[in-house]
């Protein structure tokens, strides 16, 4: 065996025109066709023995060819199809006259002839008692006969791989085989430990499991092959988590040991107290900061947990360190209730808070937001803002702590971006999105996690109901009973506008029909093909109580507070995730007064009200995203 080249036009088995074929989907080098994965396969071992049958199952046959010829017809000698007559090779007692068709591929004339013997795999299709195939997947047997072993295309479990290109299944198969025919088993790197001789990958390696992901000898050999790479894959997205951490952790960061007066006032002037689990995981974040090493911390809380105020106690351990604190949301309008929250809580303790987004830049008396020359030479305690933080370093001169909002709707080289700004400042990323404790690590292993697992007392009950469509007439009552009170509403929908090919109501529809239905009261529309401003513009109203029902599609999921909202109705609701319908329910119980989520499915639909009754069971979004993922 030779050593395996590193350019797929060093090896001598590919045609000129495959080698384009393939640089057209960007395979170039015989490590990208190794990684090249199958997505399935097709199991094309057996051999019909009883003759040619039509039917719906793909089915192998070993025949030859008894006749060849090309048929035109429009005008142009492209058009046309080239038909070989085949019988098997075998007599059999049933259809022994089967027709191959290459539609619009006269050229085909060249590589088949009468007298060839092929191995043929396809679909049987019977037209007034003539069976036919259409570009059936074949294989040529060379004279001197052919080993089962050899064949590539038919008569094994054969890859399929996923193609873009206009590449032919063929040829990314032809050359994945004859890579592997060079595959030193010593010359493929393998990161795993070895394997222990009586566990469950004894005797396998990198190069046995590559080459069984594309040639398989068994279905469960393929079965160990996928599970052996997989397992190679997460070993190594471990090892570059632990190096990240590593590298974070060596990187030297700013010590945060304040006297904690300020914390001492701010907790004094709430009009609640902090829940154990949120005085636990601050008393996490506290320990992390006051340490040499730069914090790298998850607050991980489900919606109304809590999380906002955990982070600007946080913050006041940066500031009365002597660094400046920044605080980064998705949109506009979050950063402004961070702002709104920040301005309740944090300026009366005599700190300057700044607001940083793409068309606001103020400081927070509401003027125009100082040069760092400015506010006695130190610039902004605090500085609130979206995507825009990015582009002012000097605003940001003295970062010491970043908190980042909704982590999820943040690339991770916009947070490293930031990051840089500051000399290696301490790390926090907050989230809402229900995450199963089994995959925390795997998500955020290279961060430290804080989870707040209890609600604050004083938010109000959150009830969930699964009601059929054909229960409208009553959910409109009750909804115009609670607007009636003075409550506000949201109205979801999955889609925007109506879908022939997708069975569901839509947003802008439905605007329509809710008009009729609430005349006497404002009814608002948001969805995400409006532009951003408007978005804004439009929630704003919703927040100050100018629009008393809102319908949405799922652009509310990460939305602002609007205590006031205490009604939700989720409509096709069997089409959402059980951890996204979390997420949106989140948006009600803001306040102390009970609230409502109606998920409306299709009537009599048992398999939707079955996956959906958990929703009515529990409010925990922890155990409903490990039911999503199970």
């Amino acid at each position: 065996m030779t050593a395996i080249p590193q350019q797929l036009s060093d090896l001598p088995a590919l045609t000129p025109h495959q080698l384009r074929q393939l640089e057209k989907e960007g395979i170039t080098t015989c490590a990208q066709v190794l990684r090249w994965y199958p997505f399935r396969h097709e199991d094309r071992r057996s051999q019909a023995t009883v003759g040619f049958q039509s039917g719906p199952v793909p089915c192998g046959h070993h025949v030859v060819v008894t006749k060849a010829s090309t048929r035109y017809f429009g005008r142009g000698r492209g058009r046309g199809a080239f038909e070989a007559q085949v019988a098997p090779v075998v007599p059999v007692p049933l259809g022994d006259t089967l027709t191959l068709r290459w539609w619009n591929m006269p050229f085909m004339n060249k590589v088949i002839a009468e007298g060839q013997e092929m191995f043929i795999y396809g679909v049987i299709k019977d037209f007034k008692g003539r069976l036919s195939m259409d570009h059936p997947e074949y294989e040529l047997l060379a004279e001197e006969g052919d080993a089962p072993g050899d064949r590539i295309h038919t008569g094994r479990i054969t890859p399929i791989y996923r193609l873009k290109g206009g590449v032919a299944q063929k040829t990314l198969r032809t050359a994945a085989w004859h890579v592997l025919q060079h595959l030193d088993p010593a010359g493929v790197d393998s990161y795993l430990p070895p394997p222990s001789p009586d566990g469950e990958f004894a005797g396998w390696s990198s190069a046995r499991a590559l080459r069984a992901i594309h040639f398989p000898e068994s279905m469960d050999e393929l079965e160990q092959a996928r599970r052996f790479l997989a397992l190679e894959e997460f070993f190594l997205y471990q090892l570059r988590v632990v190096h990240r951490r590593l590298r974070v952790r060596d990187s030297g960061g700013i010590r945060h040991a304040g006297e904690a007066r300020l914390a001492g006032e701010l907790a004094g002037s709430l009009p609640f107290a902090l829940t154990p689990a949120q005085q636990r995981c601050l008393d996490e974040i506290r320990r992390d900061m006051a340490a040499a090493a730069p914090m790298n911390r998850l607050l991980h809380g489900d919606v109304g947990s809590g999380k906002t105020i955990v982070a600007f106690f946080s913050i006041l351990q940066a500031i009365e360190s002597g660094s400046q604190a920044a605080l980064m949301a998705p949109t506009q309008i979050l950063a402004e209730q961070h702002l709104n929250n920040a301005r309740k809580w944090l300026e009366p303790l005599g700190l300057q808070i700044g607001l940083l987004t793409g068309s606001r830049k103020e400081d927070g008396s509401g003027n125009e937001l100082w040069s760092p020359r400015e506010a006695s030479g130190r610039g902004p305690d605090l500085v609130i803002g979206t995507h825009a933080l990015l582009n002012d370093q000097a605003l940001l001169s003295r970062l010491g702590l970043v908190v980042i909002d909704e982590q999820h709707k943040f690339g991770v080289s916009q947070r490293a971006q930031l990051i840089r700004k500051g000399r290696t400042p301490d790390v926090l990323v907050m989230t809402a999105t229900p995450i199963p404790r089994t995959l925390t690590l795997t998500l955020y292993g290279d961060l430290d996690v804080s989870t707040i697992d209890e609600r604050p007392k004083e938010r109000g009950k959150v009830i969930t109901k699964v009601r059929p469509l054909g229960k409208q007439k009553e959910a409109l009552a009750f909804l115009t009973e609670q607007l009636e009170q003075n409550r506000q509403a949201y109205l979801v929908y999955p889609l925007i506008e109506e879908s022939e090919k997708l069975d569901a109501a839509a947003a802008t529809k439905a605007f329509e029909e809710w008009q009729k239905h609430l005349p006497h009261f404002e009814v608002g529309l948001i969805h995400g093909r409006l532009p951003a401003e408007e978005k804004d513009q439009i929630m704003r109203r919703f927040r100050d109580g100018k629009i008393d029902a809102l319908v949405s599609t799922t652009v509310i999921e990460v939305g602002v507070d609007v205590p006031n909202a205490t009604v939700m109705y989720l409509h096709n609701a069997e089409r959402f995730g059980l951890a996204q319908l979390h997420q949106l329910r989140g948006r009600i119980g803001r306040g102390s007064a009970t609230s409502y989520c109606v998920l409306f499915i299709k009537d009599k639909d048992d398999d939707a009200r079955q996956r959906l009754a958990i929703m009515e069971e529990t409010s925990d979004g922890f155990r409903i995203a490990e039911e999503d993922l199970r």
